[in-house]
């Protein structure tokens, strides 16, 4: 089939194979390019593997430091000549690469919340790897059914205590218009908290530890974004930041129990980059397409891959030491949150317009970041050639 981009909203209903393994291998050879990363990983588990940060990092792992790992996920596989979605292709592609190394790479696609999942994941780690020393927790979902009381809970993108407006931008027809959103109510707030918080993460880590799969030193890391004043209604004060706010909770916990083993669990606050979560998020998109402009001009734009080699290489591994703001957290926002390039960004920000936004802001990159998650816009890839959509995971374990 000829597989051509069909955009709805913030998500792609379609993906390309040929253009995700290539979007894979550009990230691959970030990491080679870099030299091996010493000390680094050797057992990983990824949480949440298939797109954005979790895949970057299952790359960073596997390609720096010669790492095994095993992916969870939930992604739509090919069906019925349709395709399959991009964390599909995605991982397809990384497992094919590493297996070609020699790299042990499988991974578990299915509800990473339930406790069937966490069994399967404790089983193949026994029975293939060994103890983890890195577990990597980077899950992004809409829903959760809590595997203790048996109810599925939605989380929203709302602020909190009042109705916020700002203006936002419509990728779908390039419009900058205000938006407004009215506030959640305590049970969107709780639901939100029990979706996106650490709850999840908790018990990841619970289940690896009774079941004696967590090694001596062992790290682990989960991912937020903090952000500029401007988005903080709808984002780091809003039902999102209650939840992140527990998600940080949540990392001081599991480091303590981490500590009686010499390793840790922390928070990384990561820059703004063109995501399926971020795209998502009301404001945003018109943040990062600012944003972008600023920093590439500075000559400090990193995506996905380049902030997680700069963790591993900089920060974590390599004879490095990890650094804390005063929350506890290793900011890789830093180059994003230095003064100058906010005070460019909020100057930008009531001047950006419809008529604007191509003078001011990099929308053309926000647009092509967006549709490479999907496998689309890669150089070298015939998009008019026939395709086979039914790609396996050479790795799954079924």
């Amino acid at each position: 089939m000829i597989i051509k981009p069909r955009v709805r909203g913030f998500v792609c209903l379609t993906a390309h194979p040929e253009g995700c393994a290539k979007h894979v291998e550009e990230q691959i050879q970030v990491i080679k390019k870099s030299g091996p990363v010493s000390g680094g990983p050797k057992n990983v588990l990824i949480i949440g593997a298939s797109t954005g940060y979790g895949l970057s990092s299952r790359i960073a792992a596997a390609f720096g430091s010669g790492a095994s790992t095993l992916g969870i996920f939930f992604e739509r596989p090919p069906m019925n000549d349709g395709t399959a979605s991009a964390g599909w292709y995605n991982t397809a592609a990384f497992e094919t690469a590493a297996h070609k190394e020699g790299l042990y790479a499988r991974s578990l696609n299915g509800d990473a919340f339930s406790d069937e999942l966490k069994e399967k994941t404790i089983d193949a780690i026994k029975n293939e790897m060994g103890p983890i020393d890195l577990v990597v927790y980077s899950l992004a979902s809409p829903r959760r059914t809590d595997p203790v009381d048996g109810e599925t809970y939605r989380s929203t993108l709302k602020p909190i205590g009042r109705s916020f407006t700002a203006n936002n931008l419509d990728t779908d027809r390039k419009l900058v218009t205000p938006i407004t959103i009215e506030p959640a109510t305590e049970e969107e707030i709780q639901s939100t908290v029990k979706v996106m918080g650490g709850e999840d993460w908790e018990r990841w880590m619970e289940q690896l530890e009774s079941a004696g799969l967590l090694a001596e030193g062992c790290h682990s890391v989960a991912y937020d974004y903090v952000g500029p004043e401007v988005t903080w209604p709808v984002y780091h004060n809003g039902t999102i930041g209650q939840a992140k706010k527990h998600i940080r909770d949540t990392a001081q916990r599991i480091d303590a129990m981490l500590k009686i083993k010499r390793g840790s669990a922390f928070i990384s606050v990561n820059k703004a980059v063109v995501t399926q979560a971020s795209s998502a998020i009301p404001v945003v998109p018109l943040y990062i397409s600012i944003l972008f402009k600023i920093m590439k001009k500075a000559d400090l734009h990193e995506d996905c891959i380049q902030q997680i080699d700069r963790l591993f290489r900089t920060m974590m591994y390599n004879g490095s030491a990890l650094r804390f703001d005063d929350e506890g957290r290793v900011r890789l926002d830093d180059w994003e949150m230095r003064p100058e390039i906010q005070k460019d960004v909020l100057e930008l920000w009531d001047q950006v317009t419809t008529e604007t936004i191509d003078s001011l802001t990099d929308f053309d990159g926000y647009q092509e970041n967006f549709m490479r998650l999907f496998g689309f816009g890669l150089e070298g890839v015939d998009y008019d050639a026939d395709m086979d959509p039914n790609v396996p995971i050479p790795g799954l374990i079924e």
